[in-house]
């Protein structure tokens, strides 16, 4: 994913346009507002979430065209078959910035198939072929134990705490699974996404469903590092504004808000975009941006050798998953 100056995209659309993207909660609240009553969800393991994201790392680097790429990804959708999930493999041929064919598959795993209020929730599960911000060693893949597997960590845990749960939610669940979203290069690319989300792109032009649709749509980016921040990424605040203030409200009475921070962050290329943007549908990127530092916009060891699970956090990963449990069980009600 890549840093856009959050100037460009305030210049972009008039805020009248964003709020008639957004689908808001009908038990929304926003700041300053009476707090919602939260309705019993069940509770999320932050420590099985862990051994999700280390299952994954355990495979090797997840770059597409190699073995731990197509092993990780049998491992994904046996897993989401295991836990009860309607899986779909959605296999194209992605072209590389470079020119290279890349072999890629988005997986998607449904939950309550025939509901017909949906909730979309995704990550990317392909890592970074390059350590291009390594300050030693810029050579090589990396781990992607944060950048990647965090978020795949939490959706499969989610996955597995409403198979065992014995009150489900009264919507539809989709897990996206974004393949190669993490090979571009905004040096050399000439493309908006400067190769970037090229999974995400690929499915919001050819939905895995005609005519899917949801009411609103949530990523997971670098969500496992301890002390996580989580600002209102810009482009979520522009396409999705009344989702991000529901779930940062409902993240604050979980008592959360030490993750889910009050404050505007930056704008970034990401998955969400082409969602926003070409399948239209409303969607917020919880995104691990950096608090008032000039210097940086990610966590430290962004898309370094260091990004591995040395930097997992099963609160962290707790309070992530444990917001988007809650999210799914008010919009039953």
């Amino acid at each position: 994913m890549e840093k856009i100056r959050k100037g460009l995209y305030l210049s972009a659309l008039v805020l009248a346009l964003v709020n008639c993207n957004s689908k808001p909660s009908s038990e929304q609240t926003t700041a300053g507002e009476t707090a919602t009553t939260m309705v019993k969800a069940p509770s999320f393991s932050g420590d099985s979430a862990y051994a999700y994201v280390e299952k994954q790392v355990k495979f090797g680097p997840r770059v597409p065209n190699s073995a731990a790429h197509t092993r990780c990804g049998d491992y994904l959708v046996a897993e989401l078959k295991r836990l009860g999930c309607t899986v779909t493999e959605q296999k194209f041929t992605a072209i590389h910035y470079d020119g290279r064919k890349l072999n890629a598959r988005n997986i998607i795993g449904s939950i309550n198939p025939q509901a017909t209020k949906r909730i979309l929730l995704a990550s990317h599960w392909d890592s970074r072929p390059v350590a291009d911000e390594d300050p030693i060693n810029k050579a090589g893949p990396i781990d992607g134990a944060n950048d990647g597997a965090s978020g795949v960590g939490v959706l499969l845990e989610l996955a597995r705490t409403l198979q065992v749960s014995a009150q489900k939610p009264g919507v539809g669940v989709d897990l996206i699974f974004f393949d190669v979203e993490d090979g571009g290069n905004a040096a050399v690319a000439k493309d908006k996404f400067t190769g970037f989300c090229l999974g995400s792109q690929y499915w919001a032009a050819n939905k895995h469903l005609p005519g899917y649709s949801a009411y609103f749509g949530v990523l997971l980016d670098m969500v496992g590092a301890k002390g996580a921040t989580f600002p209102k990424e810009a482009f979520s605040n522009q396409y999705a504004n009344e989702v991000t203030r529901m779930i940062w409200n409902t993240a604050s009475q979980l008592g959360y808000s030490a993750y889910f921070v009050e404050q505007d962050g930056a704008a970034i290329t990401d998955d969400h975009l082409p969602v926003n943007e070409i399948a239209k549908i409303p969607m917020v990127d919880i995104i691990h941006l950096q608090l008032n530092n000039t210097q940086k916009t990610f966590f430290d060891d962004w898309h370094t050798h260091e990004d591995d699970m040395r930097n997992i956090d099963a609160n962290t990963l707790k309070a992530v998953g444990q917001v988007l449990l809650q999210v799914l069980y008010q919009e039953s009600i």
